[in-house]
């Protein structure tokens, strides 16, 4: 039976207050994947939504390049991208009040030595339009004559908003009655005549069913439920911010990036943001950048613009998770009753989360996917954890 629950805030020191509650889904990480999951969840559901910070979305979604760029990502983050874009466009009345998709179209370059790349992007790439150097040069004023031998421009991409599109979501779970635990790490928990029973933080709940969205630490929570890993690694990524060139209108600058993804920059919030592209394995951590990384972006932007950043006035690091195949991981666990997978989204968490996490939703319910993703060619057993089952 479906519980009716008030709309509460449990922090670490309280507990709830009535003794053990059972839910339906308990949902552990309150990043874009679990908040938008639980959001949805919560429609039909009791659902808690329990964070180990003592805030939401600290670490991969609160530190995004917040790009939407719909030909980035093996084919599964490919489909549930595209039919997210609708969403961003035109989201459902009262979810923001401002928008969350700003157009900016994106430019990618193919750099000597770079045809491998080129064909690699265009086998899987949809709506990519080949431009000359020179109108690839009249958008980018700052790009070198002599860097690029082909360009490629995406009209259909776009800024988003992060923190109004995880606010949005956050809004829906709490008015559709779901219970937030911030501090709340996961410790312990045991399956018992078909229901979990959960310490989290100094919190004690029951739950039919875990939803692991704990992003690169998803892997240690399945092995604490008794589930097992997937081989899920975090890899590191390292942004800087600079500013941006004096006397020159760069605020409508494309993204821009090479067909190797070897460097990136945009233009955000005033300044220029720029990467290497950085993917080093770590553990899981609270991320910071790395000093190297920084400064081979920097060094490979210079290669190919004209922009020498004298400063850099601030950096950032987030991880993104993979699975082993690169593809992410959404389903039941085959072995282990009332676990659910929904991790290993990489670096594309934020612009696949409207159509990820409604197929995820749909698939928890045992009910059938959203016809939308279909469209665009989801595999469903590209996705399903059983892929890793010997």
């Amino acid at each position: 039976m479906q519980l009716s629950l008030p709309v509460r805030d449990i922090s670490a020191d309280q507990g709830l207050q009535s003794g053990m509650v059972v839910f339906d889904f308990l949902v552990v990480g309150a990043g874009i994947a679990g908040t938008s999951i639980a959001a949805h969840l919560a429609e039909t559901h009791s659902v808690a939504l329990a964070d180990m910070e003592a805030r939401a979305a600290f670490h991969t979604t609160g530190r995004s390049a917040a790009s939407y760029e719909p030909n980035y990502g093996p084919p599964p983050m490919l489909a549930f991208t595209r039919a997210s874009k609708s969403f961003f466009e035109t989201p459902p009345p009262g979810f923001v009040e401002a928008p969350l998709f700003t157009s900016r179209p994106s430019l990618f370059l193919e750099a000597q030595g770079q045809t491998a790349a080129t064909a690699k992007l265009l086998s899987l790439a949809s709506a990519l339009t080949e431009i000359t150097v020179a109108d690839a040069r009249s958008l980018y004023p700052a790009l070198r004559h002599d860097y690029a031998t082909r360009a490629f421009l995406d009209s259909h991409t776009a800024d988003l908003d992060v923190d109004l599109l995880h606010g949005g979501y956050m809004r829906q779970f709490h008015h559709r009655g779901g219970m937030l635990l911030l501090s709340s790490p996961l410790t312990a928990a045991q399956r018992h005549n078909g229901r979990w029973n959960i310490t989290a933080g100094t919190t004690t709940l029951g739950a039919k069913v875990i939803i692991n969205a704990a992003g690169a630490w998803a892997d240690q929570v399945a092995a604490l439920c008794g589930a097992r890993p997937v081989g899920l690694v975090p890899k590191r990524r390292s942004i800087a911010v600079v500013p941006g060139p004096e006397h020159t209108a760069f605020a409508h600058w494309p993204m821009v990036t090479d067909v190797g993804e070897t460097w990136y920059s945009k233009p955000q919030s005033g300044k220029l943001i720029v990467s290497s592209a950085d993917a080093t394995p770590v553990e899981p951590h609270d991320a910071w950048a790395d000093d190297m990384a920084i400064a081979e972006g920097i060094d490979r932007l210079m290669t190919a613009t004209t922009l020498a950043p004298e400063r850099v006035e601030h950096s950032w690091g987030g991880l993104r998770t993979f699975a082993p195949d690169g593809n992410p991981v959404v389903g039941y666990d085959p072995h282990t009753e009332g676990f659910f997978w929904l991790a290993g989204q990489g670096g594309y968490g934020i612009q696949s989360s409207p159509m990820l996490s409604l197929t995820a939703a749909a698939m928890a319910r045992h009910k059938p996917l959203p016809q939308q993703v279909l469209d665009h060619g989801l595999n469903l057993a590209h996705i399903t954890p059983e892929r890793f089952s010997s």
